[in-house]
């Protein structure tokens, strides 16, 4: 059985990730490092003196989500992945990297923890995952499944696995996912609904780690977005589309235009 060890942070959204990992019967969590929750984007937003009370109300929204979609699963499953948690960034610091090596895992599982830049990418060279929130690389930077829903196409939502490198979610890509849309969802519920897929699929690609197969990678120059692109405005346009149906209508024309939509990696050696 496969050890692992989980680099994270501490949102409601990183401890369902960790529990649920750390409850499978095919590989074993040893240990899980989470940053903590000091850079979040609702402290970001609460402290940042511009923002407008629709950004204000996003984030609390998005935070009250999380809740509903995460924190029954939290509350009633136990944590075995012996999580310490450690401050924002000091996923780099010389004494985290120590104590993660000295644990041995046979994988590192990342997902929502600062940009790695120290050896554990040397260290760990192909049996380092990462998961990316959006569809690389037709959406790089920030807010990369926000954006798309900005832009009016769902289609383009959704999580990438990888394999870290020395670059930003540059690494090769193994698999990636689209969320399950329903009527009456809003950019939360579609963004949860996604994380908990995207959870049970790590998992999935952790356990089939040996089968995991070469495939053909997207290629497209993208859309780079950074955070400081996301202002009023673009969280008014987000919500007018909502407002305006992009989520009927995305359900009403996906089967009509699923064979026209981007290409994205579907790996064969998943179970």
């Amino acid at each position: 059985m496969k050890k692992i060890v989980i680099l994270t942070g501490n949102e409601q959204r990183h401890k369902y990730f960790r529990t649920l990992l750390s409850n499978s019967d095919y590989f074993k969590v040893i240990g899980s490092f989470c940053e903590n929750d000091s850079a979040s984007l609702k402290k970001r937003t609460l402290e940042k003196k511009e923002s407008s009370l629709l950004e204000i109300q996003h984030v609390l929204s998005r935070e009250q989500s999380e809740k509903d979609f995460f924190s029954g699963y939290i509350e009633n499953t136990v944590d075995k992945s012996n999580a310490k948690i450690i401050p924002k960034g000091a996923i780099n610091d010389a004494s985290v990297v120590s104590e993660i090596e000295r644990l041995s895992p046979d994988i590192l599982a990342c997902y929502g923890s600062s940009i790695i830049n120290s050896n554990l990418i040397d260290k760990f060279e192909s049996r380092f995952l990462n998961v990316h929130l959006g569809l690389s690389p037709y959406y790089r930077g920030s807010g990369t499944n926000i954006w798309p829903m900005i832009n009016g196409d769902l289609s383009m939502v959704g999580a990438t696995f990888m394999y870290i490198d020395k670059g930003i979610d540059t690494g090769e890509i193994i698999h990636q996912i689209r969320p399950e849309i329903f009527l009456g969802d809003n950019p939360h519920t579609i963004g949860n609904r996604l994380i908990k897929k995207m959870t049970v699929t790590y998992a999935n690609i952790i356990a089939s780690f040996d089968n995991i197969k070469k495939e053909l990678q997207p290629m497209s120059d993208g859309k780079v977005y950074k955070r400081k692109d996301f202002n009023e405005n673009a969280c008014k346009i987000l919500y007018n589309n909502f407002r305006e149906g992009i989520v009927e209508n995305y359900i009403n024309n996906v089967k009509k235009i699923e064979n026209d939509l981007p290409y994205i990696v579907i790996n064969e050696g998943l179970f």
